[in-house]
């Protein structure tokens, strides 16, 4: 069902690329997928390795790359990899033993790949796929109870949320890279005391603390793809902020869900992390509550419940331009986990196909808000601000009640387990610059 542990996993591996011994996110245990332009700006295939960029389209020209290595970077040689998660994962786990064999300590080899390794800093990060569709789902259990709570204190959840993934469809035109600076965005907002509403620029502008699944294989229209294979259908992971306008949600959201308040951006990690990376963080399903519905057959597979869920540290930071002039770091807003998840991976692909509805290579899934059991982990400023009502005090000075011009939102995530090298995914971030006056 999902990746196995191999020789590339190895706590004692190490690579010839220096910054890549110890590196929090991108140690050679780790290789992420991304497209990356640099020199002329040509979009081509590459992985992260330590503070550097190979590019896999001039290793492959080179011819160190053959068999079905060869194969996954040539279809991801149009600039997007599209066609190479579509692959499935033999050839990703091809070039994943082939790199590894390529980078580490001692090769043979590196004369003839050290010309293809390019400053991460001088590189362009895009887009890693163009994406068809782009589905959020809503798993985050304590982020839907602490929303709950706001208007029904004494039942948060719907009578739905226990026995099926909850989730809407998304705006896939725009979702950006991380980096790219996010306009606020005006819309209809009603507030209690207002008798009719008004258009403008939100008030309540919040972030959304979310990993990313990128699908590889699809499935044909009509054709569920069944609980049990479904883990076989995600290409990798990435960090993924929905950022939310919770005014405009408030007014625009019933009856059919977000509107105007979601689809003006979301910000994804540049870096797919591969299934076959977070095979050493792969744990149980945690058990669920007495009392609570087990799913229906459809959503239930003995070994998703085994080791479906993934131990992922996720972490939200704000940095304001006050901290920034104040030479302060970016503070701590909320520290979670992706075991806080109500569902699994493989159930949202389950339950997305169950009707028919086809996944394309590509496409992005959305976990929906991780937040902790307390409010120190919690994934929105909806839910640390406690809707406004108990502002987030700053080491500047200042408060924050939701995010103002300026401001800058990061996400990180780390995975660890003894007798493993950690990884990460990268930063994804965005700063939030002025509404636009249509």
């Amino acid at each position: 069902m999902t990746a196995r542990l191999d020789a590339t996993h190895g706590a004692d591996l190490t690579s010839w690329v220096a910054s890549a011994n110890g590196h929090p996110d991108f140690p050679i245990q780790n290789l992420p997928l991304g497209i990356v332009s640099a020199g002329n700006g040509e979009r081509r295939p590459g992985v992260a390795i330590g503070d550097s960029i190979l590019d896999l389209a001039g290793l492959a020209a080179a011819g160190l790359l053959p068999g079905e290595a060869g194969r996954f970077v040539e279809a991801g040689a149009s600039g997007t990899l599209n066609a190479a998660l579509a692959l499935g994962g033999g050839p990703r786990l091809a070039l994943r033993a082939r790199l590894s064999e390529l980078l580490r300590e001692g090769t043979g080899e590196r004369p003839a790949v050290e010309p293809h390794l390019h400053d991460a800093e001088s590189c362009v990060l895009h887009l890693p796929a163009a994406i068809g569709d782009y589905t959020d789902f809503y798993a985050g259990i304590h982020h839907a109870t602490n929303v709950g709570k706001q208007f029904r204190p004494d039942n948060p959840l719907l009578p739905n949320y226990k026995w099926v993934p909850i989730g809407y469809h998304g705006r896939a035109s725009s979702v950006i890279p991380s980096g790219v600076p996010v306009r606020r965005p005006s819309g209809q907002r009603k507030p209690a005391a207002e008798a009719v509403p008004a258009f403008g620029p939100s008030r309540n502008l919040d972030y959304e603390l979310e990993l990313a699944i990128w699908i590889g294989t699809g499935n044909a229209q009509g054709e569920p793809v069944p609980i049990g294979s479904a883990a076989e259908h995600i290409a990798g992971y990435g960090l993924l902020n929905d950022w939310s306008a919770r005014d405009i949600q408030a007014w625009e959201y019933q009856p059919l869900g977000p509107f105007l308040a979601k689809s003006f951006a979301s910000t994804v990690s540049p870096w797919i992390v591969t299934p076959e990376a977070l095979a050493p963080f792969r744990l149980p399903q945690p058990a669920r509550p007495d009392g609570d519905p087990q799913p229906l057959p459809y959503l239930r597979d003995e070994a998703d419940q085994r080791e479906g869920a993934l131990a992922i540290e996720l972490e939200v930071l704000l940095q304001t331009p006050l901290l920034r002039e104040k030479g302060l770091s970016p503070h701590r807003l909320g520290l979670s986990d992706a075991r806080h998840m109500y569902w699994t991976m493989a159930q949202f692909v389950a339950h997305h196909t169950s009707g028919g509805c086809n996944l394309r290579p590509g496409d992005l899934l959305g976990t929906g808000t991780i937040s902790a059991p307390d409010l120190a982990g919690a994934g929105s400023l909806l839910e640390a601000s406690q809707g406004g009502r108990e502002p987030i005090r700053l080491p500047s000075g200042e408060e924050r009640r939701f995010l103002e011009d300026g401001d800058e939102v990061i996400l990180r995530a780390r995975c660890r387990r003894e007798g493993f090298a950690p990884i990460g995914f990268g930063e994804c971030r965005a700063t939030i610059l002025p509404a636009a006056v249509p």
